[in-house]
């Protein structure tokens, strides 16, 4: 006979969308607790008191606070695959395409803003696994990378064959870059991170445009050489 039974949280709560709006809800109660007292200093126990669900219960869906970050990370990924989606569909131009994804990416990330700012000092830490660096967090990494192929193989871009397998992920690098600077920038709706993604992706349009130049394929190749060094 077919086992009917229906799997079960550890508070016997059924794995049903009542199990997914507790996991939303402790996962919203984090972010929010995050912003207000800072990482370093909300403990699971107090998610999930202010959640009002049992410590058990918050460890089945989060066996931790990093646990909470990284589905902070994939969340916050696939919103800006959404946000992104509609200029992706709309651009071929390869700087249009870059622009309206690293904005896209900037709307998303704005409402966490002063989170961002301070906790940018724990994950910045080499060893963290919170950093966007870390194995733990390969998975919205390797989405963000793919998100950046789909904006050059959508693209009219001719760019150097040995480089074209390896720029998406220079893309998300000089995305990384972006996000630093957002998360320093002070000024009034981070109007200068606009500024620097509207200056810069024309710099880089034209880089990878000049990237089939045969005077400049000693440069790619010691670019795809840098990247292989660095994965190993």
């Amino acid at each position: 006979m077919t086992d009917q039974t229906v799997p079960t949280t550890a508070a016997g709560e059924a794995a049903t969308s009542r199990g997914e709006q507790t996991r939303q809800l402790i996962l919203e109660t984090a972010m929010r607790l995050f912003r207000e007292r800072g990482y370093a200093r909300t403990t699971m126990r107090a998610i999930a008191a202010e959640a009002g669900v049992a410590v058990g219960n918050a460890y089945y869906y989060f066996q931790s606070k990093e646990h909470l970050i990284q589905e902070f990370y994939a969340r916050t990924e696939r919103e800006h695959r959404t946000a992104a989606q509609p200029v992706l569909e709309r651009e071929t131009d390869f700087a249009a395409r870059l622009a309206g994804v690293l904005h896209a990416a900037i709307d998303v990330l704005t409402p966490s803003h002063d989170f961002a700012a301070t906790f940018f000092k724990t994950a910045a830490e080499p060893t963290s696994p919170l950093s966007p660096f870390s194995p733990e967090s390969s998975g919205p990494r390797n989405a963000a990378i793919d998100l950046y192929a789909e904006v050059l193989t959508g693209s009219t871009a001719k760019v150097d064959p040995e480089l074209r397998p390896h720029l998406p992920e220079l893309l998300w690098l000089a995305y990384m870059g972006v996000v630093l600077f957002w998360v320093y920038d002070r000024s009034p709706g981070q109007a200068r991170t606009r500024q620097l993604i509207d200056g810069a992706v024309p710099l880089v349009d034209r880089l990878v445009k000049l990237s089939r130049l045969r005077v400049l394929r000693p440069v790619t190749q010691q670019v795809v050489s840098l990247i292989h060094t660095l994965r190993h």
